[in-house]
C-alpha cells in the first residue's frame, strides 16, 4: 500500500483549531468554575487537628535529624500521660447521617455542568464538523489495538494505525494540555480535566468526616512505638574520611 500523504491544509484547518478550541474551552471553563464554585468552609478546630497530626508523622519520619533531647521533648508533647495533646484534646465523633451532604451533590452537579456537558458537545460538534479527517501521524509503529483509541470516526482497517482521526485528536488534547493549562492559569486550575476526574472520584471518600479521636489514638500508639536514633552521629567520622582520602589522592 502506498504512503499516506496528508495535505498541508489540514494543519491550517482541522490539525491547529483543533488545538486552539480545545485550549480556549478549557480556559473558559476554568473561569466559569470560579464564577459558580462556593468557597468551602473549614473550621479552626479542623484544621488545627490536621497540622497537629502532620507535624507527629513528620517527628516520626524525620526525627532521626534532630538531637535525641529535642526529639523526646516534642514526643512528650504529643504523648504525655498527663497533659500531652493527644490525652487532653477531646473532640466529638462527627455525626453519621444516611443522607448525602447536599452541598456535597450540588458540587458535583456544578462539576458535572462545567466539565463533562462542554466536553461532550465539543466534541459531538468537532465529530460532525471534522468527519473523517486523519489529522496527524505519531512517530513511533502502534499495534492494531490502538485503532479503535487514535482513529474514532475513521473505518479503515488498511489504515496504519499510527494515523490520528480529528476526533481522537480532540480528546487527546482534553487530556494532554495540562502543561499548557498550569503554565497559563496556575498549578491549581480548573481546566485539568484528569484532576478533575480524579477529584469527583475522590468526593465520596473526601464527604465523610475524619473521627479525630480514632486519629489521635492512631498517631499516639504509631509516636509511642517510636525510637530515636541519630542519623548524623558519624557525620564528623565521615566527613574526615572524606578529607584524607582527598589529601591522599
Amino acid at each position: 500500500m502506498a504512503e499516506l500523504v496528508l495535505d498541508i491544509n489540514i494543519r491550517g484547518w482541522v490539525f491547529l483549531p483543533i488545538v486552539l478550541i480545545t485550549f480556549l474551552v478549557g480556559v473558559i471553563r476554568h473561569y466559569v468554575s470560579l464564577l459558580i464554585t462556593s468557597q468551602k468552609k473549614v473550621e479552626l478546630t479542623q484544621v488545627q487537628d490536621s497540622q497537629v497530626l502532620i507535624r507527629s508523622r513528620m517527628l516520626r519520619e524525620n526525627g532521626r535529624y534532630i538531637s535525641k533531647q529535642g526529639f523526646y521533648m516534642r514526643r512528650h508533647y504529643f504523648n504525655n500521660e498527663e497533659n500531652g495533646y493527644f490525652k487532653t484534646q477531646k473532640r466529638a465523633a462527627p455525626a453519621q447521617t444516611a443522607m448525602p451532604d447536599p452541598s456535597m451533590m450540588t458540587e458535583m452537579l456544578k462539576g458535572n455542568v462545567t466539565n463533562v456537558l462542554p466536553m461532550v458537545v465539543i466534541g459531538g460538534w468537532i465529530n460532525w464538523m471534522f468527519s473523517g479527517f486523519v489529522t496527524t501521524k505519531v512517530p513511533f509503529p502502534l499495534t492494531l489495538r490502538f485503532k479503535p483509541m487514535l482513529q474514532r470516526g475513521i473505518e479503515l482497517v488498511s489504515l496504519d494505525a499510527a494515523w490520528v482521526s480529528s476526533a481522537s485528536w480532540y480528546f487527546l488534547n482534553v487530556f494532554g494540555l495540562r502543561s499548557i493549562y498550569a503554565l497559563v492559569l496556575g498549578e491549581n486550575n480548573a481546566a485539568d480535566q484528569s484532576r478533575l476526574m480524579q477529584d469527583q472520584m475522590s468526593g465520596a471518600a473526601m464527604s465523610m468526616p475524619m473521627d479525630p479521636k480514632v486519629a489521635f489514638k492512631a498517631e499516639w500508639e504509631a509516636l509511642e512505638i517510636s525510637s530515636h536514633k541519630w542519623a548524623l552521629a558519624d557525620l564528623d567520622n565521615e566527613v574526615l574520611n572524606v578529607l584524607l582520602n582527598k589529601s591522599i589522592k
